[in-house]
């Protein structure tokens, strides 16, 4: 059996149709196949590879980390450099509430951490989250997405849910002295990249602080200058209780963490001890190569230049008949075809010339452009020339 075989046999699927790319590596914003075959990166990982693939600085810091040790003892009890210096790089670009850094290892656990601490230290039980949100696949995770297809097949889940339209403020009257908290993505990126309005996000966190509950971000997709700031919510002038990040937090190796103040934090440590608690959290390679990421985006500036780069995708596929709309912000972009079927066979065609993207969960007419942020003018106008050439060879 060749290796697509075995994968097919032995590897846990996700669907009945597999892209089955044989990729042998990666470098900067390219795939390259078993057959030598080059592809161009145009989901970043699904925003994990913010810096693009086996960045210098990375692949240093992973061999160095692994030199000295790799795994140790259950997260939280031994001082390990790379979960504190990481900590601290993280809380110095963030807001004065937000210092206290809970490692763990991929975006739903950092939901899962994030749901107990704000049941934990507020002592209620409800849970308020929106339609067309995705939040992670794990039980408690999947209990809070916005879609009932995803969710029909695993039920019962976790009791106590309350779903609000997003973006609509005549709702946010629902959320009460029952809620413990509201887990929201500042940008609700499965939907289509769906930017709310300031005044709505002011009004949700006023709302939050009027019954008392926690105000949960999500910026598992959006963060580490995704949208064109270090974070989302700086878009908004607002700042969660508790932030939630993974995906481009380990600069391609898998880390989450959940963020917030050590008063709420320390809540885990009592009555329980041992509120959270997880084996691999923090790895500290993951932790290496995480800092080392976000030091090259800080240092290097990346973020300066996210925006500009973001509009001129939007810019150069503007007006072709066979798209409907282009919406997005910073280099999280929705482009919008006609049809869910046509889609299906562009997404074919465009692998064959060349390109790697995806699809939204939850706005399945719609494809993704959120290449790596170091990617550059020229490449971007490579990447609409594919784009425009593959939209005009599908009927």
């Amino acid at each position: 059996m060749n290796e697509r075989e075995l994968f097919l046999r032995h590897v846990g699927q996700t669907s009945r149709k597999p892209l089955l790319l044989h990729i042998d590596r990666a470098e900067n914003i390219y795939l390259y196949d078993k057959e030598g075959r080059r592809f161009i990166d145009l989901c970043s990982g699904v925003s994990v590879s913010n810096i693009g693939h086996r960045h210098p600085a990375v692949t240093k810091a992973v061999n160095n980390q692994v030199e000295r040790y790799m795994h140790l003892m259950v997260y939280g009890e031994f001082v390990e450099s790379p979960q504190v210096q990481y900590a601290r790089l993280l809380v110095e670009n963030l807001p004065s509430g937000l210092n206290t850094v809970y490692f763990v290892n991929s975006g739903s656990e950092a939901i899962e951490g994030a749901m107990k601490l704000a049941k934990r230290y507020t002592g209620r039980y409800e849970i308020v989250s929106f339609w067309n949100a995705y939040h992670g696949s794990t039980h408690g995770a999947l209990s809070i997405m916005g879609d009932l297809d995803f969710t029909r097949a695993f039920r019962p889940l976790l009791p106590h849910i309350r779903r609000l339209d997003f973006g609509v403020e005549e709702q946010l009257g629902q959320i009460t002295r029952r809620t413990a908290a509201v887990v929201v993505e500042p940008i609700q990126a499965e939907a289509g990249v769906l930017v709310p309005g300031k005044e709505y996000m002011q009004a949700l966190r006023k709302r939050c602080d009027q019954v008392g509950c926690l105000l949960i971000f999500d910026e598992v997709q959006t963060g580490f200058g995704r949208t064109g700031t270090l974070w989302a919510f700086e878009h908004f002038g607002v700042v969660p209780d508790i932030l939630v990040i993974a995906k481009a937090a380990g600069g391609g190796m898998p880390l989450g963490a959940f963020i917030s103040d050590k008063k709420i934090m320390d809540t885990l440590t009592y009555r329980p001890a041992l509120g959270h608690i997880t084996t691999f959290g923090g790895h500290p390679v993951s932790c290496a190569a995480g800092k080392a990421a976000l030091e090259v985006i800080l240092n290097e500036k990346l973020i300066d230049s996210v925006q500009d780069k973001g509009r001129k995708f939007i810019d150069l596929l503007a007006g072709h008949p066979k798209i409907k709309d282009i919406h997005g912000i910073g280099l999280l972009i929705s482009v919008q075809l006609e049809s869910e079927h046509y889609l299906s066979r562009f997404m074919d065609k465009l692998v064959d010339n060349g390109l790697v993207t995806d699809v939204f969960l939850f706005a399945r007419d719609s494809f993704r452009i959120g290449p790596p942020l170091i990617i550059t003018d020229e490449q971007i106008e490579e990447i609409v020339n594919i784009i425009r050439r593959t939209l005009d060879e599908v009927d």
